[in-house]
């Protein structure tokens, strides 16, 4: 941007951020340029807005229209409202009520918090008359989107940057479907933010004046533990006593060792697992606490490789069986299992949580309703592995395949129960479960209680460790063997280049190296889906972010997107073997076969990507 426009354009936000520290860091910085001629950090901050993705607005909480800040949080609200106004009729004093949660993220130096981004937005709401419960304390993301199906709100705001590096924060919106935003919402937000009235916030507001909702806080809270524990708990460790005994449940049952992640998790899932009637688990002492500097990971989420060390050590010292995880925001799940002779971990990947998860729905309650003469489904994201799919062949249940993101694994769900059906599980690979139907949304609390009834079940009734039981399931379903990665990809007309090129002109390719092509879909504009007779997709399109999945004749899908969230080109590549082939035969073709894939698709050197 020239130099005298980028001055212009920040000059215009000066006058209208309300906040004394982002403005003198701003002039600071514009002092700074003028003398030196490096408009640099300026640019970064006014060349581009930050706008609606998969997970809402996720920024560095920094000064400007590309970050995320006090204006950019009452332009948001302000262009909210205008949105729910015209889409309601006007409704003011009429609608549901707005509700918002935080997480503790904050940047102590600008004043910039989660407590605060939810203050300024209850304060917008308040000033034009919409009824807003501001909930009391960090709370875990899955109480939003309860706490809007439960209250029949209007709209849900949980202010988190859930995983994200900790100079991060985000803004995550429901509607009042409990689901995350799709469109014709998000755009339609969006354009309502835009408006010249929106961008000026339309009075001046007393923060420290906005208190949080405490008691409508604590009577959600109770309603959350007691609508998750009839819809989700099989009562399964007291029955386990009652067969066995207390005292071989306690000498023969795994010893769970759990870590908020720096997070906010703990104390919400101490709760649930003592509504279970589960015993206390093992905390990690160092990451039990919210820490908005997540001191111990350099990346907070459990995914990444190296984030479970700590956990793994301390499981370690202290003889545990299996680690629970959540991330920050406690709205995903991760696990890890030790064997007991090797001493080995297993960080298990999200596609066997889910499978497994999977297996035990259908076993505990899904089995006993479709023998009642009931309907069952369960829903994954189009990347995750199509194990769940064989099961729900083989089983009898109905098993429904998404676009990525849980704002559309809800949505179906909510229609599949619309037909009739008990939704009992909807996933997606990237570690986010939602056991039950109790919210439309990923839960990592009730997710991790329902997985710790799972593992004492398999420990103390089936007399398995969860890779065996896991084990037992490949036997009969066949083993689904994933390999799933990123590059980093920092510019986004890159990633479009690779998909057009795929495309090759609406030709496609019937082979890659020596692997035949037996299918493709593709979930761009206009879409193609060589498996249908008018080759037209079922699933949505986005012309914004494309989705191409490859079937090749070995049984093997490969599949290529990139982030929503994260400046990253994903691939997720699954090999179905048939049952009673070996694990390790599998894994040696699906890595060869990766080889050249990703080489001949993707050229990662000729393209600058960059391997992790």
């Amino acid at each position: 941007m020239d130099p005298t426009l980028l001055k212009n354009v920040a000059l215009e936000w000066l006058s209208n951020d309300p906040s004394p520290e982002c403005r003198s860091l701003i002039q600071s910085l514009l002092t700074t340029a003028e003398g030196t001629g490096d408009y640099s950090t300026l640019s970064a901050m006014f060349s581009s807005r930050i706008t609606f993705g998969t997970a809402g607005l996720r920024s560095k909480m920094s000064p400007g229209p590309s970050n995320i800040n006090d204006l950019i949080i009452i332009q948001t609200a302000q262009g909210l409202i205008t949105y729910l106004k015209s889409y309601h009729g006007q409704l003011e004093g009429k609608l549901g009520p707005a509700i918002i949660g935080y997480d503790h993220r904050k940047n102590q130096e600008l004043n910039i918090s989660s407590k605060r981004f939810g203050q300024i937005t209850k304060a917008v709401f308040t000033h034009h008359s919409i009824p807003t419960i501001l909930l009391d304390g960090y709370v875990p993301t899955p109480l939003v989107p309860f706490a809007v199906k439960e209250l029949g709100g209007c709209c849900g705001v949980m202010v988190t940057a859930s995983h994200n590096p900790k100079d991060d924060n985000g803004y995550k919106l429901y509607w009042s479907d409990g689901c995350q935003i799709t469109e014709p919402h998000d755009s339609g937000i969006q354009s309502s933010i835009m408006q010249p009235s929106n961008l000026k916030p339309q009075r001046s507001y007393d923060i420290d004046l906005v208190s949080t909702d405490v008691d409508s806080t604590s009577q959600l809270l109770s309603s959350y533990y007691a609508k998750i524990k009839e819809g989700m708990s099989s009562n399964i460790y007291s029955s386990l006593t009652e067969k066995y005994g207390s005292e071989v449940v306690k000498s023969s049952g795994p010893k769970l060792v759990y870590t908020a992640m720096h997070g906010v998790g703990s104390p919400y899932v101490s709760r649930v697992f003592s509504s279970y009637g589960l015993p206390e688990f093992m905390t990690v002492p160092e990451q039990n606490d919210p820490d908005s500097e997540f001191p111990t990971v350099g990346f907070p989420n459990p995914e990444e490789k190296g984030a479970l060390d700590m956990s793994i050590h301390h499981a370690d010292k202290n003889r545990g069986d299996v680690i629970l995880a959540n991330d920050p925001d406690a709205d995903r799940l991760a696990v890890a299992e030790k064997d007991r002779e090797s001493g080995e971990w297993t960080v298990f990947k999200g596609d066997q949580i889910g499978v497994m998860l999977g297996r035990w729905m259908w076993e505990r309650r899904g089995r006993g309703i479709v023998e009642g003469g009931g309907k069952v489904a369960m829903c994954a994201s189009a990347v995750s592995s199509k194990m769940l799919g064989a099961m729900a062949k083989e089983e009898g249940f109905r098993f429904e395949e998404t676009l990525t993101g849980f704002k559309w694994i809800g949505r179906r769900a909510g229609e599949l129960r619309e037909e009739g059906y008990r939704v009992l599980l909807g996933y997606e690979e990237a570690i986010g479960f939602c056991c039950g139907e109790v919210i439309s949304d990923k839960d990592g609390v009730s997710g991790a209680a329902v997985f710790a009834e799972l593992a004492y079940w398999v420990y103390v009734d089936q007399g398995l460790t969860l890779k065996q039981w896991l084990n037992g399931l490949y036997e009969k379903y066949g083993e689904f063997v994933s390999n799933n990665g990123y590059f980093f990809c920092y510019d986004p007309a890159v990633v479009m280049s690779i998909i057009d090129k795929m495309r090759n002109g609406g030709k496609y390719f019937d082979k890659v190296g020596k692997y035949e092509v037996v299918g493709i879909r593709d979930l761009g504009v206009p879409g193609y889906d060589s498996s249908k007779a008018d080759k037209v997709p079922t699933l949505p399109l986005s012309a914004s972010s494309p989705m191409i999945s490859v079937t090749f004749a070995n049984g093997t899908v490969a599949q290529f997107r990139a982030s929503g969230t994260e400046p990253k080109f994903k691939y997720y590549i699954e090999m179905a073997g048939k049952p009673g082939v070996k694990r390790d035969v599998v894994e040696q073709e699906l890595k060869e076969m990766v080889e050249v894939l990703l080489e001949e698709l993707l050229k990662p050197d000729e393209n600058g990507l960059v391997r992790p």
